[in-house]
């Protein structure tokens, strides 16, 4: 039985909603922990908690200093945004000029009119503003959550494993449920207000609505990569004159460049992550809407089916809701040896939920069997109609979704300091640094594999059951319990600010060795969630790509890999990947270098620093910090940018459609390695210090020469895991929806043969 239009068109918002309520629930809930002092302080489930530091005396005095840290911290993270804003602000409208003058411009095809490029181009860069706008809207709001929360981890700490876990759990749980249901509302909207312009036309609506992924993964781009320059430059300075140079503990108030790296963790692992995850989620819905538009639920305008991927998304929030309930009020950690176990369940309980849900969603709004155009293994014409039934749909959804557990289960086993492969990395640092990152960089390269192979399984479903669609789908499932994904990475960062504030405030080293219990849980799920974003990634870039080739008119029959001009397009592609991590690498690089200068400089000057009797230029590591990331955004943002409209426009379609091949091929290994390499040599490092285990301990403790090696490690990885890792999944998605959104600019360049090869007639 076929679901009723008009419950489906009612569904869509009102999960969206829900989910907007229930992270103003939860942020209630964050809201009512009080930075005040006091003897006996009240938890939101009604339990009490004797403070520890009730004998220590200056309560007050602890709380006021946590607040102010967390008010400078705010302050930074704001001032940072608001400059990388205006400038992004500069680029939409630019952007916009040219989205709109290239697809108005295009030669009609047959049926089509001059007044439908122009329509088309217009509602395009309506998407794009409206895409980039959610996602500096995610951006910031993450942020904003994220500064309010982490004082008051800081403060639960001090009351106990459980409260302190609930409180950043429910924080990160907060941003997830937030842009989940801002993200769904105005995907849904822009739809609905577009349907009234374009009509029965749903192909020209859905081709317009691949905008909104632009604008989602443009503005991610350059957050990801002025984010982690930005929280890189801080932590590489702050560690390798505190830690290394002056043998002082992380985040000490001496340290002139602590508050800049405490700013940094929101800024690029919070507000970066937050537009990178909400990307995702657009440029997977706008696959699988462009895909399905020309199947036959577009061409009969089946209004539930053609809302499948965006139903998919909306059930997915309730799941998550039921999830997160158990993390927060049921069944928290309560203890140490509970947090990573806790975080985990989240993604295999959503998972196990999901799977019925996607079912019963798959079999109530597809109709029983629909045809999709696959391309033809004939020369007489380029597509054939694929059946496909309803339930192929929900083994797709399926393939996705338990194969982003895999990933995510696989990254916890490469990075989590509980298992030997870190361990062993650890117990290199034994004969010194170099031995550490050889066994890292071994680990990371390791990594790949189960991913690339759950990559390629759920390639080989999504194909084989319904074409590009299915793979569309793929990612879609893997993407589904997003709330849930983005709450258990969004704990990482709050949780390693609430140690940095534990530290700066002198709430005492067992309050430490509470956070930074929850800080090292939170490095794992912060590669889990990278994880998530890479696998997903690459299904949507290679959904993306099979929408592209069709609307780019590739005459998939004569078109091969040996064709000189995709293979030369598969080499450059490539290549690319490797060409923007140099840069951003070298980009954090060169602001480490200016800041740790600038930190040795106040330690050298100001008297009484070391003793503690003078206080540091916090402002001036803040300011080196956000002129590099602002200056330094530029040029690898304008590598992914330019590329696909300069070899599309002069070298032709297929030429592109090689590079964005060779850029998703190579893009995915070099993620997956850089983020697991990082996370691992972090956590190597927290191993060793917290001396949890008879061969912990054996190896020396903070200060140890293992030690020393260690923070050396976890140095060379901090670029790898929190800058060039996660900006290559943007990389590979952001230029297979550019190309698709820009397709037939690129056909109408010499009917996609290309403008210098057109010039010297080279057929």
């Amino acid at each position: 039985m076929a679901a009723p239009d008009a419950l489906i068109a009612a569904f869509i918002p009102a999960s969206a909603i829900v989910a907007i309520l229930f992270a103003v629930f939860l942020w209630k809930r964050v809201a009512a922990i009080q930075m005040t002092g006091g003897r006996v302080l009240s938890s939101q489930n009604g339990r009490e908690y004797l403070l520890e530091e009730e004998q220590r005396g200056g309560e007050e005095e602890i709380v006021a200093k946590a607040a102010d840290i967390q008010k400078s911290i705010s302050e930074g993270a704001q001032s940072f945004l608001a400059t990388e804003y205006y400038y992004l602000g500069i680029f939409m409208v630019i952007m916009s000029v040219v989205i709109c003058s290239l697809l108005s411009i295009v030669t009609p095809e047959e049926g089509r009119t001059s007044s439908d490029e122009l329509r088309n181009g217009i509602f395009s860069t309506i998407a794009f503003l409206l895409g980039g706008a959610t996602s500096i809207l995610s951006g910031y709001l993450g942020m904003q959550i994220a500064t309010y929360a982490n004082a008051r981890t800081a403060v639960e700490a001090r009351k106990g494993i459980a409260p302190a876990f609930m409180c950043a759990f429910r924080s990160g749980a907060v941003m997830g449920f937030l842009l989940s249901g801002f993200g769904l509302l105005n995907l849904f909207l822009a739809i609905t207000i577009f349907a009234k312009f374009f009509g029965d036309d749903w192909k020209g609506l859905f081709e317009a609505i691949t905008g909104y992924g632009l604008g989602g993964s443009s503005i991610a781009l350059f957050g990801r990569v002025a984010g982690g320059i930005y929280t890189k430059a801080a932590d590489v300075g702050a560690d390798l004159v505190g830690k290394v140079e002056k043998d002082i503990p992380e985040d000490d108030p001496r340290n002139p460049a602590v508050i800049a790296d405490n700013v940094g963790d929101n800024v690029g692992d919070i507000a970066g992550m937050g537009a990178d995850l909400f990307g995702s989620f657009a440029e997977s819905t706008c696959a699988a809407l462009v895909i399905s538009a020309v199947s036959s639920l577009g061409k009969e305008h089946d209004y539930a089916g053609m809302m499948f991927p965006l139903l998919i998304s909306a059930t997915g929030i309730f799941v998550c809701l039921v999830t997160t309930f158990l993390a927060t009020d049921l069944k928290p950690a309560k203890v140490i040896a509970e947090i990573e176990h806790t975080l985990k369940m989240q993604l295999i309980i959503s998972t196990l939920l999901m799977t019925p849900v996607a079912l019963g969603v798959s079999l109530w709004s597809l109709p029983p069997e629909f045809t999709l155009s696959v391309p033809s293994s004939s020369p007489d014409k380029p597509f054939d109609e694929k059946i496909v039934k309803s339930w192929y749909m929900f083994v797709c959804i399926s393939t996705g979704l338990w194969g982003g557990l895999l990933v995510g289960l696989q990254t916890e086993y490469f990075t989590s300091n509980r298992y030997k492969p870190v361990q062993d990395v650890a117990d290199a640092c034994r004969t010194g640094a170099a031995t550490d990152i050889i066994f890292g960089l071994a680990l990371g390269y390791k990594s790949c594999i189960i991913p690339t192979i759950v990559i390629g399984v759920a390639i080989y479903v999504g194909t084989s059951l319904a074409g590009m669609f299915g793979i569309a789908c793929c990612a879609l499932g893997m993407l589904s319990t997003l709330a849930t994904g983005l709450a258990i990475d969004a704990y990482g960062p709050i949780s390693d600010n609430a140690g940095g504030i534990a530290e700066m405030a002198g709430m005492g080293e067992d309050i430490r060795e509470r956070t930074d219990a929850l800080d090292a849980a939170g490095n794992t799920t912060a590669a889990i969630g990278k994880g998530f974003a890479i696998g997903s990634a690459a299904l949507v870039s290679l959904a993306l790509f099979g929408a592209y080739v069709t609307r780019a008119k590739i005459d998939m029959i004569h078109s091969s890999i040996l064709d000189p001009r995709v293979f030369a397009g598969l080499l450059l592609g490539a290549m690319l990947p490797y060409w923007f991590s140099a840069m951003t690498m070298k980009s954090v690089g060169k602001a480490a270098l200016a800041m740790v200068h600038e930190v040795r400089r106040q330690f050298n000057t100001i008297a009484g620093l070391m003793e503690g009797t003078a206080r540091p230029d916090y402002k001036r590591c803040v300011a080196i910090s956000t002129q590099a990331a602002i200056s330094e955004m530029v040029a690898p943002g304008a590598l992914v940018i330019f590329t696909p409209v300069v070899v599309g426009s002069l070298f032709g379609t297929q030429c592109l459609a090689g590079v964005l091949a060779g850029s998703l091929v190579s893009g995915v290994q070099l993620a997956v390695s850089m983020s697991n390499t990082g996370g691992a040599w972090d956590n190597a490092k927290k191993y060793i210090e917290a001396g949890a285990t008879e061969h912990a301990r054996e190896l020396g403790g903070k200060g140890s020469d293992c030690h020393k090696a260690a923070v050396i490690g976890d140095t060379v990885g901090d670029p790898l895991k929190d800058t060039s890792g996660p900006s290559l999944n943007i990389l590979i998605k952001l230029m297979a929806v550019e190309s698709l959104v820009f397709a037939p600019f690129f056909y109408n360049c010499a009917h996609g043969q290309g403008l210098i090869f057109a010039f010297f007639g080279i057929a």
